[in-house]
């Protein structure tokens, strides 16, 4: 059986709120697959932001363990967690998280600045992805010179330069138009069809049904885990 990319054993979060204590996760076991396609749905409170910002290793969970490619990150200190972060996992955001004053070139080439790569290897590797994405011909332009769906473009060629093997999205399309969104979400499925592992956090049904399993949240717990297809290799 292949080892999980994602595994999350009793996460729990506890935040404190003046004197009150939030349980935002209380518990929560997760799996994924390598090559998976998985979407977190839940209603507003449940926790999925919470989790998200777990797996992504932008937060550490009060209990419980996360480990990422086998690595438990409860044995990492601060910097070998931003190492394995910025190697292992690309992020998409709803509101793409673009800088500016920078090209888009530039900003796909963040990651790599972080990773410690030669300027020249980056901007071969900014133009490949960006290629992959549709936007070779945009090299110069900066993010206020794009439409939405192609600022998302940018945001998932970013989180694709370090191959990572993780792609994390947060409500990649609720900026988006219909249209705009449709094609953003064709995107994701081509990656995973390509052998991208996807989690994706969506409040939209319709989103999260082009995942392999919708994981369902309530009250900081899996409520319920929902196959969609399974045709994982």
């Amino acid at each position: 059986m292949t080892a999980a990319v994602i595994e999350a054993r009793a996460v729990e979060k506890t935040y404190r709120m003046g004197e009150s204590l939030v349980h935002a996760l209380r518990g929560v076991e997760l799996s994924v697959a390598p090559g998976e396609y998985v979407a977190i749905m839940g209603p507003s409170g449940s926790g999925k932001s919470t989790l998200m910002h777990i797996i992504g290793c932008l937060d550490r969970p009060t209990a419980g363990a996360l480990l990422i490619k086998g690595v438990d990150t409860r044995s990492l200190r601060d910097n070998a967690l931003a190492q394995l972060r910025n190697s292992a996992i690309g992020f998409v955001f709803q509101d793409f998280n673009l800088l500016p004053r920078l090209t888009i070139e530039e900003n796909v080439e963040i990651p790599l600045i972080y990773a410690g790569i030669p300027a020249r290897h980056r901007k071969k590797l900014a133009r490949e992805v960006l290629d992959k994405v549709g936007l070779a011909n945009r090299l110069g332009h900066k993010p206020t010179e794009l439409s939405g769906g192609q600022r998302q473009r940018v945001a998932i060629a970013r989180a694709l330069v370090n191959d990572p093997a993780i792609v994390l999205a947060d409500e990649p399309t609720g900026n988006l138009d219909s249209k705009t969104g449709a094609e953003i979400r064709a995107m994701f499925t081509e990656l995973n069809r390509a052998g991208n592992t996807i989690v994706l956090v969506t409040h939209e049904r319709e989103v999260a049904l082009d995942a392999q399993r919708i994981i369902h949240l309530r009250d900081g717990l899996v409520s319920e885990v929902e196959v969609v297809r399974d045709d994982l290799a």
